[in-house]
């Protein structure tokens, strides 16, 4: 059974019902829906959406993610592990992210390898441990898919609370431009977020920082080139006039 996004809306006299989403191997969307239940007996299938733009519809209706899940041709919804929700919402909003693989096994390969390789890269900060981004999700997700290296799809949120570290992550990911890989990442207000750290000042603010402040990470992941050392230049220059 192919794994399916749980999102579940709490109404305010303690009733709830469910919703759940999965993207399809032929380019259609599926989802399911109903009342919290062990089955989801509502069904439907469409093409020309994306599965981002569907849960975002939903989150935007107070549905909050609960887990992903395998979902029966019947409808019956099987928990694979405890449900492990994003952090509670914030003033702050989020930022919304998708990455939709439908590329050759060779760019998927690649891409896998990227994954692996960025995340790598982060563990290594000097200062990996004191950061929050532990609590984003997509960590997990991405990584788990990177060793299948096969097409995929997979959306979820960014908050405040997660740090900048996941969005400088999807950031670097999009700039590579693989081919038949689309990732999108959109604000509250759905403004699609470039590929230009420099220009997304706004998201820094969002994050509490600025461009000065995670150049050195940024360097590291290879959003922003090094600065060029005028003084170590300058230096070795007078070192050869003597």
């Amino acid at each position: 059974m192919a794994a399916w996004r749980l999102y579940r809306y709490r109404h305010s006299d303690g009733r709830s019902k469910d919703w759940a989403v999965r993207a399809n191997a032929d380019g259609t969307i599926t989802t399911r829906w109903g009342r919290t239940a062990p089955r989801l007996p509502g069904v439907n299938t469409r093409r020309g959406v994306r599965q981002f733009d569907l849960e975002k519809q939903k989150q935007a209706k107070g549905y909050v993610f609960v887990a992903e899940v395998a979902i029966d041709s019947e409808g019956h919804v099987l928990f694979s592990e405890p449900a492990k929700p994003d952090p509670p919402a914030t003033s702050g909003g989020a930022l919304y992210w998708h990455i939709d693989c439908r590329a050759s096994q060779e760019v998927c390969l690649a891409l896998a390898s990227e994954i692996r390789r960025l995340i790598d890269v982060i563990q290594s900060l000097p200062d990996h441990a004191a950061m929050p981004h532990s609590l984003w999700e997509g960590w997990q997700r991405l990584s788990a898919l990177a060793l299948g290296a096969a097409p995929f799809s997979q959306s979820g949120q960014i908050r405040p609370a997660h740090g900048v570290l996941p969005w400088l992550f999807l950031m670097t990911l999009k700039q590579q431009g693989f081919a038949g890989v689309e990732i999108g990442i959109a604000t509250e207000s759905s403004r699609e977020v470039s590929a230009d750290l420099k220009a997304e000042q706004d998201v820094l603010v969002f994050f509490g920082t600025d461009l000065d402040r995670i150049r050195g990470t940024a360097e590291m992941l290879g959003l922003l080139k090094p600065r060029l050392n005028l003084a170590s230049v300058l230096s070795d220059t007078d070192d050869r006039w003597f």
